[in-house]
């Protein structure tokens, strides 16, 4: 399989997410009143879902964009057999947990499955232990270890609590899935 043909998830949710933001824009964000996550709400449940798609500003979606291009190419190219999979189980998981523990507010935003899917590659390279894996998550923690920052409440506006169960999530989906990556 090419890397074009694995990169076209990636790519596909990061359009989505910019024309869901031009609608947002013109609707004066009002899809994210409708569709955020509201924790233990019903009518916020659907939020588990659409939260990843909704951001608060132009700024805030230019600002996911890029670690989830990287982060979500990663996934893509070298753990696409379980990618979508583990995408799934971050977003739904993360997703859950913010609904069950996150603050009264609408929750938004890209960075819970971004944070997810930090904390499945780190994982996923200490679990497997084989060098692409390995070196894999050594990079990452390099380039983006400061994102355990946004794992600790502090800063207002921001919700850590999708960084922490995304990153909760992440690692559980490294481990439900390490059986199925194949071994060398």
């Amino acid at each position: 399989m090419t890397i074009l043909k694995r990169l076209w998830w990636p790519l596909t949710l990061l359009g989505v997410i910019w024309m869901v933001q031009v609608v947002n824009l013109i609707t004066g964000y009002a899809l994210n009143r409708w569709f955020g996550l509201l924790p233990r709400s019903f009518s916020g449940l659907d939020g588990i879902l659409f939260m990843p798609l909704l951001h608060g500003s132009v700024a805030h979606a230019a600002a996911n964009s890029v670690p989830l291009a990287v982060l979500g190419s990663l996934m893509a190219t070298t753990a696409h057999r379980v990618a979508l999979a583990s995408s799934a189980m971050i977003v739904g998981i993360g997703g859950l947990g913010v609904w069950f523990f996150g603050n009264t507010a609408i929750h938004i935003g890209a960075s819970g499955l971004i944070f997810g899917w930090f904390g499945f590659l780190l994982a996923r390279g200490l679990l497997e232990k084989r060098p692409i894996p390995l070196l894999i998550a050594v990079g990452v923690a390099v380039v983006y270890g400061t994102m355990l920052w946004g794992l600790l409440p502090g800063q207002p506006g921001v919700s850590w609590e999708a960084h922490l169960f995304g990153t909760i999530a992440g690692v559980a989906a490294a481990h439900q899935t390490r059986s199925v990556t194949p071994r060398r």
